[in-house]
């Protein structure tokens, strides 16, 4: 296939795909974050919501046909997807819909990846799909997933399985597979003890991102053999694609840059180091994620701010201002010096605080004379004037939830017990 005839052909498949987005799991290597919220709710990037990420990869891909699958504490994704993603005409037959659990098949609740697929397959099927394409809901990345559809339907698979290179000692975290020189898996391991490497490069394991492309006929018959077996956990990396390594087409798509070979950006924010450090990369003069891309930009639902304001310029260091950080709307840094951190909407900073290397989600308040390092801090925490978090170790894992790189995770009820 020529490289002119691509958009046509990209047009065309992804028109008939289906996206499906599972965005019902809890995130609980995410602590506290994700006690109130699933974790594809959790904020990123100081305006959006982590499932706006592969939601703005279906509509900039030309998948207008989209289904979230929620179970874990919904709420607020539910109203972030109703506020922000109701704009996609209906009447083109196209549209982003929510999937609650809801018991369609039987008494249970979703059992696994597989089996939420399954317990909608009557909604599914009403949609015709020529294919159907599974997403996490959890992943931060920018990817066409046009391409993919296309390998998929020039190799005549089953299955497509999106795929990226990850360090050998990082390979425990993920599904593992093996290719032949076609890129057919031959090999498929969910979270090995032991991965096996690439041929050649003994310190690179090829990864699974949780992203597949389905035949929609394959899929429904795949997911009807794997609720009737009882020996099945029912999810995707553990039980649907081992089993079809053998006896279906399964076929990896490398996610890499066409014409460098390089890795795209794509991260699992799936812990709270994690979530920091993907956060804290978006202050760098030049970050891998570009959020100011005007040809693939995020979507999300937004609350109507004013502008971030800095204020006070006094001798004596009562001086608003910020280095090298991203400061959302509605933010005031009223006398307060805030450096290599990034702020959510609505953040108030009172006079004569210092932040540095923090990650502030909506609505927080920082108190006068606070002093915060490595620090994430909840959603509408009230910081109390004078406290100081990040220069004593031992006394910070006394009173808050402290990761193994020295983060500082903040919750209100943590402030709460300060005083208690």
């Amino acid at each position: 296939m020529t490289t002119d005839n691509t958009p046509r052909y990209v047009s065309r498949y992804t028109q008939g795909t289906l996206a499906l987005v599972l965005a019902g799991g809890r995130g609980a290597r995410l602590k506290h974050l994700t006690l109130q919220r699933a974790k594809p709710a959790t904020p990123f990037g100081g305006k959006f919501r982590i499932i706006d990420f592969p939601l703005s990869n279906c509509v900039n891909s030309g998948i207008r046909r989209i289904s979230i699958l929620t179970q874990y504490k919904a709420h607020q994704l539910i109203l972030h997807v109703q506020r922000g993603w109701n704009f996609l005409a209906g009447r083109f037959n196209e549209f982003v819909e929510l999937l609650p659990a809801q018991q369609r098949v039987d008494g249970s609740w979703y059992q696994g990846t597989a089996d939420a697929v399954y317990q909608n397959l009557d909604i599914i099927r009403g949609h015709k799909p020529e294919h159907v394409l599974i997403l996490a809901g959890d992943h931060i990345y920018k990817m066409d997933y046009g391409p993919m559809i296309v390998h998929h339907v020039e190799n005549g698979a089953d299955i497509t399985v999106g795929c990226i290179e990850v360090p050998r000692e990082r390979a425990r975290e993920f599904g593992v597979m093996s290719v032949d020189e076609s890129m057919r898996v031959v090999k498929f391991q969910e979270k090995p003890e032991n991965p096996e490497p690439l041929p050649g490069r003994p310190e690179v394991t090829l990864a699974s991102m949780g992203i597949y492309v389905f035949s929609s006929r394959f899929l429904y018959e795949e997911l009807k053999r794997d609720a009737e077996d009882p020996s099945s956990s029912h999810d995707f990396g553990k039980d649907v694609i081992p089993t079809n390594v053998p006896k279906g087409r399964m076929y990896a798509y490398p996610f890499l840059d066409v014409k460098t070979r390089a890795q795209h950006y794509w991260r699992d924010v799936g812990n709270v180091d994690a979530y920091f450090e993907a956060n804290m990369e978006l202050v760098y003069i030049n970050p891998e994620l570009n959020l100011y891309d005007d040809n693939w930009p995020i979507w999300t639902f937004q609350p109507q701010t004013p502008p971030a304001k800095f204020v006070l310029d006094e001798e004596g260091g009562r001086r608003g201002h910020a280095v090298n950080s991203m400061v959302s709307g509605g933010c005031i840094i009223s006398g307060a010096s805030l450096r290599r951190s990034l702020l959510f909407t609505g953040v108030r900073i009172n006079s004569y605080a210092n932040v540095e290397n923090a990650v502030i989600m909506p609505y927080v308040n920082v108190g006068r004379g606070a002093r915060l390092k490595n620090v994430v801090i909840d959603r509408g925490v009230e910081i109390p004037e004078g406290l100081v978090i990040g220069e004593d170790p031992e006394l910070d894992a006394k009173r808050f939830r402290t990761t193994e790189q020295g983060i500082s995770l903040i919750t209100q009820p943590m402030i709460d017990r300060l005083n208690t």
